[in-house]
């Protein structure tokens, strides 16, 4: 601080003063008025030697008070917003100076008669309630003037109606803290509450008007322009029919997620209300898995993920990041996808061992390379092409880089030595009307073929596809084969490359129109994490061999998918936004199917993922077949969907 400036108090120091002069008032007027009301509020009746007690004793007990006021807090405190813990200040300040004034004031009662020697009791009992009183009093009054003053002042000024759902403890705390410090003129109005025995009562003088059928008529009433939804025990089901009827008004939806803020009440806040995105529709309840198994697993091992890059992949290496592996390599043929991960995951992970190689799964040469520099112990295989109309245009494409590949990365994974094998594959392998899931499914009876004959003890006749000269010298290995081959299957990935809900969102912010191929289509869906979770939880219990099929629930209507994301992005669907029928594109299904009917079902230890029976198929000729195919692929047969569906019985095309 400059010589000669002069340090100026600040506001709540000068109140702090204030309080404490009217503190140095109070503690001596309490006692005199107790002992004024023992006396028959009458002075004269006083006995000398308890006035003496009490004129020698008060401004010792004065200045002790003070002191214990201090040391309790009762300057520093913000009354403004005053709530219990400033409560329990002040009966801890008066606890203290109640025992002060017993034990000071024995000495000087006894000095001052030999006939008692102690005050009388209503003395210490009452005075001591009136201290308190008259404390508390002041502290507690500046806030109730404070929102008083505020509530005259929000009177005045327009403010936004708000709908609470939910009266438990998240709601409650919702509402604690908007009015404790106010939300840019937001006024919770009504409260719905499916418990019958909360209606017609109130929170704060918030009335609690009904169940979830009362919400589009106090919406009307209450003229509410925002619903906040603070109920994160409810089930996915209950949750999804409250928000199909909150967005059937024109309110702002904000949705408070996760049982975990039930935890710590005072910790819940209106900054974690969420906007309503697409997963809370989807009418089911999100994946679980178990995360000590996969971090028992990935812990310490060298694992590789192709296509790393993309939307599936990209997600894999963030998870796999957080379980401690070994070393991580990312392998991608697009260098960009490939940079963005890897800059985020050295932000992220500093302390991980990270290596990104670029390179195609159609390169056995490159594959060789990758495989016996790194020996990596398990390998996530998401490199492939997925976008149905695109790859019925070029099927070749479709086969060189999902089917091909996938055998390459399989071959060279054996040959190293890798324990395990994961491949991503997708539910339209399943009766597929597509070359994409035609392709796919040629990728699961590759796994497939691969594990029966290593378990078989033929992993010789596996021999390495080369479509152009051969790789170079065989490739030796020492060990018998021990890979075990598995493979995940999921349906519709919200928000992955290819995905619907992007091109919506793009199609909205445009001002539309929304394309949807036909009113009636319907999809699996699932979020790209518990796609992910679910693929980690597969290499777990991967034995060899197996389909892993996860439970998704009821499918979803595109059509109604458009319709929520517009309704989500503050629009009217076929009012502000139009929604156009383009019809089927090449290749594309009304629904998907999760497994084939020969496939049946088995039980994991996790009930929501199941595993598919392996349809039988003569292995040898398979291998022998997709020899063929990719020669034919690469050499651009014209007849390659036919040469698929041999091989693919369910494969179904129209010309």
């Amino acid at each position: 601080m400059a010589a000669g400036t002069k340090r100026r108090l600040q506001h709540w120091q000068w109140m702090a003063l204030i309080l404490a002069f009217y503190d140095a008032v109070v503690v001596n007027l309490s006692f005199f008025l107790a002992l004024w009301l023992r006396f028959d509020c009458n002075i004269r009746s006083i006995p000398e030697d308890y006035g003496l007690a009490y004129l020698h004793f008060t401004p010792i007990y004065m200045v002790a008070a003070l002191l214990i006021f201090w040391r309790c807090g009762l300057y520093s405190a913000m009354w403004r917003y005053a709530s219990f813990m400033e409560l329990e200040r002040v009966v801890l300040a008066t606890a203290l100076s109640f025992a002060v004034q017993i034990l000071g004031s024995i000495p000087f009662i006894i000095e001052s008669s030999d006939e008692f020697w102690h005050m009388p009791m209503s003395y210490y009992f009452v005075g001591i309630m009136i201290q308190f009183l008259m404390i508390l009093g002041a502290r507690f009054s500046y806030r109730f003037l404070l929102l008083v003053k505020d509530h005259r002042v929000n009177s005045d000024v327009d403010y936004h109606p708000v709908m609470l759902i939910g009266a438990g403890a998240a709601g409650r705390a919702i509402i604690r803290e908007m009015k404790r410090f106010g939300r840019g003129h937001e006024r919770i109005c009504c409260i719905i509450d499916d418990d019958a025995n909360k209606w017609k009562r109130n929170i704060d003088g918030i009335p609690i008007v009904g169940g979830r059928d009362r919400i589009l008529e106090s919406v009307e009433r209450y003229h509410i322009e925002k619903i906040y939804v603070a109920i994160p025990s409810a089930a996915a089901a209950d949750l999804q029919e409250i928000l199909n009827v909150c967005k059937e008004t024109d309110c702002t939806l904000k949705l408070l997620r996760g049982m975990y803020q039930i935890v710590d009440e005072d910790r819940i806040s209106v900054r974690d209300l969420k906007d309503v995105s697409i997963e809370d529709l989807l009418g089911r309840d999100p994946i679980r898995v178990e995360m000590k198994e996969i971090y028992d697993f990935l812990n310490g091992r060298v694992i590789l993920v192709t296509g790393g890059g993309g939307s599936i992949g990209s997600e894999l290496c963030r998870q796999i990041a957080k379980h401690s592996p070994k070393q991580l390599i990312i392998f991608d043929v697009y260098e960009n996808n490939a940079y963005e991960i890897q800059q985020e995951l050295l932000r992220d992970h500093p302390e991980l061992d990270l290596k990104v190689e670029i390179g195609s799964v159609r390169d056995s040469r490159r594959l060789r390379q990758l495989f016996e520099n790194y020996r990596p112990q398990v390998v996530y295989h998401a490199a492939a092409h997925k976008h149905v109309p695109l790859m019925e245009g070029s099927p070749a494409e479709a086969i060189k880089n999902n089917a091909v590949g996938t055998y390459k990365t399989a071959y060279a994974a054996m040959k190293s030595g890798v324990e395990r094998f994961v491949l991503i594959s997708t539910d339209k392998a399943v009766n597929p009307t597509n070359i994409m899931g035609a392709s796919k499914r040629l990728c699961e009876m590759v796994v497939q073929s691969f594990d029966a004959l290593i378990k078989a003890g033929k992993a010789g006749e596996l021999k390495e596809l080369c479509s152009h000269a051969p790789a170079g010298e065989a490739w030796e290995t020492k060990e018998e084969p021990h890979t075990e081959f598995v493979a995940v299957r999921f349906g519709n990935v919200l928000g992955s490359n290819g995905s619907v809900v992007p091109l919506f969102k793009e199609q909205i912010a445009q001002g539309g129109p929304v394309t949807v191929t036909h009113p009636d289509i319907i999809r699996y869906f699932m979020t790209i994490p518990e796609a992910v979770s679910l693929v980690l939880q597969a290499g777990t219990y991967a034995k060899g061999g197996e389909i892993f099929v996860l439970d998704m629930g009821s499918p979803v209507k595109i059509d109604t998918l458009a319709r929520n994301l517009i309704r989500l992005s503050g629009f009217k669907p076929d009012e502000d936004i139009r929604i156009v029928y383009t019809g089927l594109r090449p290749g594309e299904k009304m629904y998907e199917e999760k497994l084939m009917e020969e496939e049946g079902l088995k039980t994991t230890p996790n009930h929501l993922i199941h595993i598919g029976n392996p349809v039988p198929f003569d292995e040898r000729r398979f291998l022998e077949q997709l020899e063929e195919l990719m020669h034919a692929a690469y050499d651009g047969a014209p007849d390659l969907r036919a040469r698929v569906a041999k091989i693919v019985d369910t494969y179904h095309y129209s010309e």
